[in-house]
């Protein structure tokens, strides 16, 4: 059986006309100046059935055009793809019966309409009988628990809300393979925590491929056994993900607000950065001591209000990345 995905030495050039000053606006029109820009560089990689793989790195990495190529939406310049044994350009039809993608900033539910019509009209766009259609619904709206937005349109709903409902439409048709592209943007901490916690469940429940991109570490360390960074186009890293956070995402910011004015204790092994009668913010390196043990101390021994853990950016485990290889 073949791997979910296959790349090999894939890449990708946009090529666009750019103005030069020093031609008149007819040969500007005609003939004008070419420039490329390189967004996938020879990337080559395997993602096995049923991996949780992220696929991480800035703004401009080339992530979100490697997805569309393996979605079948661009083609590649050179280079070869393969999605569940399938070629994405040339037999685009017959692999979108078996993969679902989800933008994080693009909606592909029916704006106006309750959520429940989208579900009856990807079932029909994927050939579904009515019975198969009820069943899924069924199975998807008790996993990811929207029993009580299924009435609602679409455009009333809280993005936490509207997420869920985007990836639940989108596995109607339970596809072997889930492309998600910055699924938890603009979410809350606690709707990213429930989403987070369905997509774990599709993955152990159904063995669904789970391909992610995001700028949270905290999509990555909750959902992804492996990670891949790629930046300027080219994956410089692949390796566990549990490999990955004993070396690159040992910091954490905790910032606490008290119920009421607290003379807060410093705890072990951690580093003061703000402290105030109402809250509180220190650093933790996880190395040292375990986050878990940091939150239980905090939720026995104070009241608290409000609690946040912030995970370093992609930029800063990027950075680090490169200080590492250049020594």
């Amino acid at each position: 059986m073949p791997n979910a995905i296959e790349l090999q030495n894939l890449r990708k050039i946009f090529t666009f006309s750019v103005k030069n000053p020093r031609y008149s606006i007819w040969k500007n029109f005609f003939n004008p100046d070419r420039q490329e820009i390189v967004a996938v560089d020879s990337i080559s990689l395997a993602v096995e059935r049923g991996e949780s793989v992220a696929f991480i790195g800035p703004n401009g990495a080339g992530k979100s055009t490697t997805i569309k190529m393996l979605a079948g939406i661009l083609y590649p310049t050179s280079g070869t793809i393969s999605v569940l044994g399938l070629n994405p350009q040339r037999e685009r039809q017959r692999l979108s019966y078996n993969i679902g993608t989800v933008f994080g900033q693009r909606s592909q539910l029916v704006f106006n309409l309750p959520v429940r019509d989208s579900f009856r009209l990807f079932g029909k766009i994927y050939e579904l009988s009515d019975r198969m259609i009820q069943q899924r619904q069924k199975e998807l709206v008790a996993l990811f628990a929207i029993e009580d937005i299924m009435d609602q349109p679409v455009r009333k709903l809280s993005l936490g809300q509207r997420m869920r409902a985007e990836i639940a439409v989108s596995l109607i048709h339970r596809p072997k393979i889930i492309f998600l592209d910055e699924p938890t943007i603009g979410l809350d901490i606690v709707a990213k925590r429930r989403l987070r916690e369905v997509l774990k469940n599709l993955n152990r429940k159904f063995g669904t491929t789970i391909f992610l991109t995001s700028h949270d570490a905290g999509d990555i360390e909750a959902l992804c056994a492996r990670t891949i960074i790629i930046n300027h186009g080219r994956a410089i890293l692949d390796m566990e993900t549990a490999v990955l956070q004993r070396k690159f995402l040992t910091q954490k910011r905790v910032r606490v607000d008290f119920s009421q004015p607290t003379k807060f204790t410093a705890i072990a092994d951690t580093r003061l950065v703000h402290r105030d009668d109402n809250s509180v913010q220190f650093m933790v390196d996880t190395s040292k001591i375990a986050l878990k043990d940091v939150l239980d101390e905090l939720t026995t021994h104070y009241s608290i209000e409000d609690m946040d853990v912030e995970h370093p950016s992609l930029e800063e485990i990027i950075s680090t990345i490169y200080g590492q290889q250049a020594r």
